[in-house]
């Protein structure tokens, strides 16, 4: 599935899943910021409608990271299934699932760190055009979020520093993301924009080499 032309404007859709999002995300804050977490999906949302997708798009990337916390908390599938689709149909949480990462693989089997990633990647090829641009919006927010902290300071290392697992597999992760959305056929023009993201990030990165903290 393609974006669609139409461009997603406001809806009482949308401003449900803002404000469902906004409960749940209420306390949270962004990874090495003082941000609120809702802007994250705000941020999502704002990217999927500034490439023209359809509401079913926007309303997934308004509410992924609800999604995920439920998963990484261990919500019953038929419990998150009854807070979603009734509310925002069982397409839009089928397209969220399909990009979440999982703790347990379809066997009930425990995923180590590693593993857990490498299904991430693996389950790409399944997912739907929708779900690798969530995938792929989420990348972006994340990715640009960090180049502009990155480039508004004069203490590169401040902002390397806060993150849980340096900047090396940081950075590699999110190459390894683009990479593989490539591979699996994903050829939006979103793309275009994340790769020249990252590759601005390891630019900065490699400058900065001497002064990035090592993680423990």
């Amino acid at each position: 599935m393609n974006a669609a032309s139409r461009v997603v404007g406001y809806s009482d859709r949308v401003n449900h899943a803002f404000a469902f999002a906004a409960k749940h995300h209420d306390r949270q804050v962004r990874k090495g910021a003082a941000l609120p977490y809702l802007t994250h999906p705000a941020s999502v949302a704002v990217i999927l409608t500034r490439y023209g997708c359809d509401e079913t798009i926007v309303l997934a990337g308004i509410l992924h990271s609800f999604v995920e916390d439920c998963v990484r908390e261990g919500m019953p599938p038929e419990d998150l299934d009854e807070r979603v689709t009734s509310k925002f149909g069982r397409e839009t949480l089928a397209t969220m699932l399909a990009i979440t990462e999982r703790r347990v693989n379809a066997h009930g089997i425990d995923l180590g760190w590693e593993e857990r990633r490498s299904d991430y990647l693996e389950r790409l090829s399944g997912a739907n055009d929708a779900g690798r641009w969530v995938c792929a919006a989420g990348e972006l927010d994340d990715c640009g979020s960090l180049l502009a902290d990155l480039q508004r300071t004069a203490f590169p290392e401040s902002v390397w520093g806060q993150l849980p697992r340096g900047p090396e597999a940081t950075l590699l992760w999110h190459r390894r993301v683009y990479d593989r959305l490539r591979e699996v056929g994903f050829r939006a023009p979103i793309m275009d924009e994340l790769g020249g993201v990252i590759a601005a990030l390891e630019d900065v990165a490699a400058a900065t080499a001497a002064s990035v903290p090592r993680p423990a």
